[in-house]
C-alpha cells in the first residue's frame, strides 16, 4: 500500500493544532500571555518607540533565558511557521523585524493562526512529489535535504513549543489560584 505522505504529515500537524493546541488556548488572557514565572524572562515588550518587540540575542546565551507564553507564541508564529512559509511559499519577507508584533493574547493567537494557515497551505500544495525536492538555500546547511525533512522538523517544533505553552498555562493557573477549566 502506498502511503500518502503529504496527507499524513498534515494530519499529524492538524491533529495537534485542532485537538491539542487550540482547545488548550481557549480563554488565554493577557495576564497569562505576559506572565513571567521567573525573573528576567524573554518575552514580548514595548521598545523605546512604543512598538512591541520579541526578546532575542545572537548568539543565544547558554543557557537561554526562560520564556513567557507571549515569547513562545511569537516563536511559533514567526520563525517556525511564518518565516518558513514566507521563504518557501511566499516573498521571503517575514521576520521578527518585519511583522507587527501583537500586544495582546487575542492578537497573538490571530497572527499565529494566520501563519499556521500559510505554512499548512504551502505544504499541502507540495503534494507527495514536492516533499522529495530539496529545501533550497533558505535552509542554509540543510539546503539539499528533502522538503519532507523540513516538514517533520516544523511539526516537531510546533508540538514541542505547544506542549511548553500548555504546561505554562497549567503552572499559571495552579500558582495564581485561577480555576482550572473543566476537562
Amino acid at each position: 500500500m502506498a502511503i500518502a505522505w503529504n496527507h499524513e504529515l498534515l494530519d499529524q500537524l492538524d491533529f495537534a493544532w485542532n485537538h491539542q493546541f487550540l482547545p488548550r488556548m481557549e480563554g488565554l488572557t493577557d495576564e497569562e500571555y505576559f506572565w513571567e514565572p521567573v525573573d528576567n524572562c524573554w518575552t514580548v515588550f514595548r521598545d523605546d518607540n512604543d512598538l512591541w518587540r520579541v526578546s532575542w540575542e545572537e548568539p543565544e546565551p547558554d543557557p537561554p533565558p526562560f520564556t513567557t507564553i507571549a515569547w513562545r507564541l511569537m516563536h511559533i508564529a514567526i520563525p517556525i511557521f511564518g518565516e518558513r512559509a514566507s521563504n518557501h511559499f511566499g516573498d521571503g519577507t517575514v521576520s521578527l523585524e518585519s511583522v507587527t508584533i501583537p500586544g495582546t493574547a487575542a492578537e497573538a493567537m490571530s497572527l499565529l493562526t494566520e501563519q499556521y494557515q500559510h505554512w499548512r497551505a504551502g505544504v499541502e500544495a507540495l503534494g507527495d512529489s514536492g516533499l522529495e525536492r530539496p529545501c533550497g538555500p533558505a535552509e542554509g546547511a540543510f539546503a539539499e535535504y528533502p522538503f519532507a525533512m523540513l516538514v517533520l522538523h516544523i511539526n516537531r517544533e510546533f508540538l514541542h513549543h505547544a506542549a511548553e505553552i500548555a504546561l505554562l498555562r497549567d503552572l499559571y493557573r495552579y500558582t495564581s489560584g485561577s480555576p482550572m477549566p473543566p476537562r
